[in-house]
């Protein structure tokens, strides 16, 4: 892993990428519980975790340090420790998960109908309408560039202004750039920060 000053610098360049508007969420899920250390010394300010397991121990160690976010599938078993940590779910996909949840959310969108990926269908966003949604968000397929991810990127910017719905949370280390170009308010970037 990167010192805490390459962190630093690869943060604030991506931060200057996609524009004061955008919330950089850093994604934790292959940092270590000794490694969100150094997150801390980096001066990042908000982490997204996979795991709620990781998010509780992560938690339990590094508290206040951090605004904890969960861009994970969410279990509906798993709300109540969501709950009482993070301040905003990104991957809501579930009528049980929701009817638990007491953060706001963002509804995954599974845009393409991949079976391999969590999401709803875009057919079924207005069922979530009456929970505490504040927006979307997608995870587009797996592509050779960041360009081919630019036509997912205005779908769900479509079915947000659609729904009335402000916050998009889309783009990874791979696309984020794409994603801010098309409207993300907050883009999910793990290995651009922290490796080599």
């Amino acid at each position: 892993m990167l010192s805490p000053d390459e962190i630093r610098t690869r943060y604030a360049r991506v931060q200057a990428e996609v524009g004061p508007a955008v919330t950089v969420v850093a994604a934790t899920k292959y940092v270590s519980l000794p490694e969100m250390a150094r997150l801390v010394e980096a001066g990042i300010t908000v982490v997204g975790e996979n795991r709620a397991q990781d998010l509780e121990a992560k938690h339990a160690e590094y508290g206040d340090a951090f605004r904890w976010h969960f861009i994970g599938h969410l279990q509906s078993n798993k709300v109540r420790l969501v709950n009482g940590i993070c301040e905003l779910v990104h991957s809501l996909d579930s009528d049980s998960a929701a009817r638990r949840l007491e953060v706001p959310a963002l509804v995954q969108v599974n845009l393409a109908g991949e079976e391999s990926k969590s999401g709803v269908s875009p057919a079924a966003i207005g069922a979530y309408l009456r929970y505490d949604v504040r927006g979307l968000s997608t995870m587009p397929p797996a592509a050779a560039t960041a360009e081919a991810s630019r036509t997912w990127f205005m779908r769900l910017r479509e079915l947000a202004g659609e729904h009335g719905l402000k916050e998009l949370s889309m783009g990874t280390t791979q696309d984020y750039a794409v994603a801010a170009e098309q409207g993300a308010t907050y883009v999910r970037v793990g290995s651009i920060l922290f490796r080599d």
